[in-house]
């Protein structure tokens, strides 16, 4: 019965023309000529609404959430996400000689518009160590204890540009050992910074693969001939522990998250 009347109703309505008040009903964003950003009360229309009402709708980014949408607002105001261009280059550490951050930015293309997906994080930070001053000089001292960091940091290590005391006669070849850890501090799991989050994958018992590439190896600072080595994670000291040496390989097998490497 229900289903009959509003049938009976379009075809009365169908039958009043162009001009008929259900036209006028059809009215929304695209014919009030409105699109908004952000809150604004004052972007408003009459016709139909998305959620099936009728009566004044809104033509601002603001009415995704309230539901009070004109029923056109998808069509008329398409939703645009941002869009940012590709990272620069890393910079080099922020200081010489001990552990610090290095950075990376990259710039918005295109802001988001309508309600489109916000944009994504805008700069990275991660740990650092330099061994040479800027003068060119190795800073002169092994650090202790082993310092280590993200095995992301393997892909933006340069050899040369790195350390320019590399020569083809000197440069050592890498190689991966596997630790187990014994013990880590619980500010490792409760790190949530985002250029420090490889640190809660450090599991205790878990084994993990650690690279040993210049310039770190020319140091002696991965000390890999002692079986059991006490280190720190670059970016937050509060986060360090010992684990024990169970082999050492050509290659590093570990999952991407539990591989490191000695900075």
């Amino acid at each position: 019965m229900r289903g009959c009347r509003a049938l009976a109703s379009l075809l009365w309505l169908g039958l009043l023309g162009p001009g008929a008040p259900w036209r006028r009903a059809e009215a929304g964003c695209a014919e009030a000529g409105r699109c908004c950003a952000g809150r604004d009360p004052a972007c408003v229309a009459t016709g139909w609404r998305l959620d099936g009402a009728y009566g004044t709708c809104f033509c601002d980014e603001a009415c995704r959430r309230a539901g009070d949408c004109c029923h056109d607002h998808p069509r008329a105001c398409p939703a645009l996400p941002c869009v940012v261009g590709e990272w620069s280059h890393w910079s080099g550490c922020g200081e010489q000689c001990k552990p610090n951050f290095r950075m990376r930015r990259r710039y918005v293309q295109q802001e988001p518009k309508n309600g489109g997906e916000p944009c994504p994080p805008l700069e990275e930070k991660a740990g650092c160590l330099e061994y040479l001053t800027y003068e060119g000089q190795d800073c002169g001292h092994d650090h202790v204890p082993a310092f280590i960091t993200t095995f992301e940091y393997s892909k933006e290590r340069k050899r040369r540009a790195a350390s320019p005391l590399w020569s083809s006669d000197t440069e050592e070849s890498s190689y991966c050992v596997e630790f187990k850890t014994e013990s880590l501090s619980h500010h490792c799991t409760l790190e949530n910074r985002p250029y420090a989050r490889w640190m809660q994958y450090i599991r205790e018992g878990y084994t993990v693969c650690v690279a040993c590439q210049p310039p770190a190896m020319q140091t002696g600072n991965h000390q890999t001939e002692v079986l059991f080595l006490h280190w720190q994670a670059v970016g937050n000291p509060q986060c360090q522990g010992t684990w024990k040496k169970v082999r050492q390989v050509e290659e590093c097998s570990c999952p991407g998250v539990h591989s490191f490497i000695f900075t």
